[in-house]
């Protein structure tokens, strides 16, 4: 079990930790020594016992605020799952349906017959206009 040397609050500590361990070991003795140098530059000098406390305290505290955040980001998270769980399960809806206005073909057709004979009658009175003239 490898013995670490860790620095708090301007003291030396040695601790023993897991094989492997040593990195987290050092990163959570940053955090301690962190919060001991704020103590330590508010209060001064205090007795290392009480040091420890009251960072450990101050540690305790930011990681309850932490843990409220993440409670309330995963019942978010949960709603939004949920929330995308009803929308994969909802039936796609009905394909909008717009109708374009169409002519019939007969309808087309008795219109050029009606155009062929507005021309033909057309043509004829000019015609009967022209030999009168």
């Amino acid at each position: 079990m490898p013995e670490v040397e860790i620095m708090i609050g301007g003291r030396a500590f040695e601790v023993a930790c897991q094989e492997g361990e040593e990195h987290y070991l050092h990163a959570a003795a940053t955090m301690l020594d962190s919060e001991a140098s704020v103590l330590t530059e508010q209060i001064g000098r205090l007795p290392e016992a009480r040091m420890l406390l009251m960072a450990g305290l101050m540690l305790a505290d930011k990681t309850a605020g932490v843990e409220d955040k993440l409670k309330a980001m995963q019942g978010r998270m949960q709603e939004l799952e949920s929330e995308v769980e009803q929308l994969r399960n909802r039936p796609a809806p009905e394909p909008e349906r717009i109708e374009v206005p169409v002519v019939p073909e007969s309808v087309t057709e008795t219109m050029a017959e009606l155009a062929a004979r507005a021309e033909a009658l057309a043509a004829e009175v000019e015609e009967k206009l022209g030999t009168e003239g």
